[in-house]
């Protein structure tokens, strides 16, 4: 029987690895900037995971809210829910490095938001994350969708020097197609898409930028 003709909870069942990947890894990252990362003391976990509550009989996605930026280089990580809005964190996680984990999120669905800035160049990935249970298994799996994907966002601004911090989690960098054209991302996300860029300019970033104790509250560098 051909791939096509057989049933889709058999495709599903092959396909659910890959996804599983994406939503454990987020993005792609080549290894020299995996390494510079960890050379400027960026700790970025973007990865989630599936845990059981057992008072409430049932599975959630848990996620880390995490990231920071030098000054030639950021990467953060925060999660929304499908509508835009922020995740109330779990949560929060004080430290005195800086750069590294700031709040435990969980929830049944997640979207998580995931920039990169090396210099003034930016890399986005916004990706929608749930559980889907499977025939015959009680654990259920994670099932990822990419809903954005910029490459090389370019903002003119240098927003981690003094002059310009002001203006952190006000813009955003700007994406293009292959062809010139302005890619736009899905509106009900602009509003964390600035709120991260400013965190990719939050220099021993120590604190949230995105989610809140118990409804969304304003982020962006002090």
């Amino acid at each position: 029987m051909s791939t096509a003709t057989q049933p889709a909870r058999t495709v599903a069942r092959r396909e659910q690895p890959e996804a599983s990947r994406y939503a454990r890894f987020g993005l792609p990252l080549p290894q020299v900037t995996l390494k510079a990362l960890e050379k400027r003391g960026i700790y970025c976990q973007s990865g989630i995971s599936i845990e059981h509550q057992h008072l409430a009989q049932r599975y959630v996605l848990r996620a880390i809210e995490c990231g920071g930026a030098v000054a030639d280089m950021g990467r953060y990580c925060a999660f929304l829910d499908p509508e835009g809005n922020p995740v109330p964190w779990l949560q929060p996680i004080d430290s005195l490095s800086g750069n590294g984990r700031h709040a435990i999120v969980i929830a049944p669905e997640l979207v998580r938001i995931e920039m990169l800035r090396v210099g003034r160049t930016y890399e986005l990935a916004i990706s929608q994350h749930s559980l889907i249970y499977l025939e015959g298994r009680a654990r259920p799996v994670i099932a990822s969708t990419l809903l954005f994907r910029g490459r090389q966002g370019t903002l003119a601004l240098e927003l981690w020097k003094d002059e310009n911090r002001r203006l952190g989690g006000s813009i955003a960098p700007v994406f293009y197609t292959s062809a010139g054209e302005l890619r736009r991302t899905p509106e009900r996300f602009d509003e964390a898409i600035r709120k991260t860029t400013g965190a990719l300019a939050c220099v021993g970033c120590k604190h949230v930028h995105i989610a809140g104790p118990a409804s969304p509250i304003a982020g962006g560098c002090p």
